[in-house]
């Protein structure tokens, strides 16, 4: 067993409760995740459901959070819109990981012209801009949901995929493997059997920072009006949507969306890093 995964085990066991700021941001993200679950059965109202008559209120009894200026419930939005909001980010996180880990798998093992066209083409991607290249996928495929999920994904992925084949180069030059080679065991045994174990849990820590930073920019296309489009609930197109409501000394649309945005980032980044500490990783 290698070290990193004992200090996988190690961190799943009995060392945990002693980083409370592990477990505070473990516990935060816990309930983002359930939100996300099950958020829109606990609305209050339907997401939907406009009152003309109490149109930019702020928190009442019938509404903790007030209303926007359609008369729709914010708590209802808010709780609504953790799903997209948390979804799309999840895809793209889910998708560039996959990507990302098999891609540097294959550069640490093949090696050789392989290795080297594989890091040409990250040098060229990590040189695009993630932001600009949804916007562009956005403004060309049409906006909505998927446009920037994938174009992001993609984005993402050279990110992982350095430190991905970083730790499989180190774990491709340990005694054992070179014994499976001898051995006979096949290239694609070994590296998913013992290459892939041996770098997930740098694969975990890396999604984990990597998820705020692709909620902040999943929400930021929102917020141009390029990704989820109204009436759906979006914390990033809440944002927007509530930018005119300031002018008129309605503040609680942005300032929710925009608190659960950084919440949020900062909860998973947090999490990120102090398991990427315990595992002793560099991100």
């Amino acid at each position: 067993m290698s070290a990193i995964t004992a200090s996988l085990g190690d961190l799943a066991g009995r060392r945990l409760p002693r980083d409370p700021v592990l477990l505070i941001s473990g516990v935060v993200c816990a309930v983002l995740v359930a939100l996300a679950v099950i958020g829109p059965l606990l609305a209050p109202y339907p997401v939907g459901k406009s009152d003309i008559l109490a149109s930019g209120q702020g928190p009442s009894a019938d509404h903790w959070l007030g209303t926007d200026s359609l008369g729709r419930d914010l708590l209802s939005r808010a709780l609504s819109g953790a799903r997209l909001s948390l979804t799309g980010p999840a895809i793209i996180v889910l998708g560039s990981a996959a990507a990302s880990t098999a891609l540097g798998i294959l550069a640490a093992w093949r090696g050789g012209w392989i290795d080297r066209m594989l890091n040409r083409a990250l040098n060229v991607m990590f040189a695009v801009p993630g932001i600009l290249v949804a916007v562009l996928a956005s403004a060309s495929f049409g906006a909505g949901f998927w446009a920037p999920v994938v174009a992001l994904s993609i984005v993402y992925t050279p990110y992982g995929a350095r430190v991905v084949r970083s730790a499989a180069v180190k774990e491709r030059n340990m005694p054992y493997i070179e014994g499976l080679r001898l051995g006979g065991v096949s290239s694609w045994r070994i590296c998913t059997r013992h290459l892939l174990p041996n770098v997930a849990p740098i694969v975990l820590a890396q999604a984990t920072v990597a998820f705020g930073t692709a909620l902040a920019d999943f929400a930021a296309v929102s917020f141009l009006g390029l990704g989820v489009q109204a009436p759906a609930a979006e914390w990033g197109l809440m944002v927007a949507d509530g930018r005119s409501e300031i002018l008129e000394g309605a503040i609680q649309q942005s300032l929710v969306a925009g608190l659960l945005i950084v919440v949020t980032v900062v909860a998973f980044n947090v999490l990120g890093e102090r398991v990427a500490a315990r595992l002793g990783v560099d991100l």
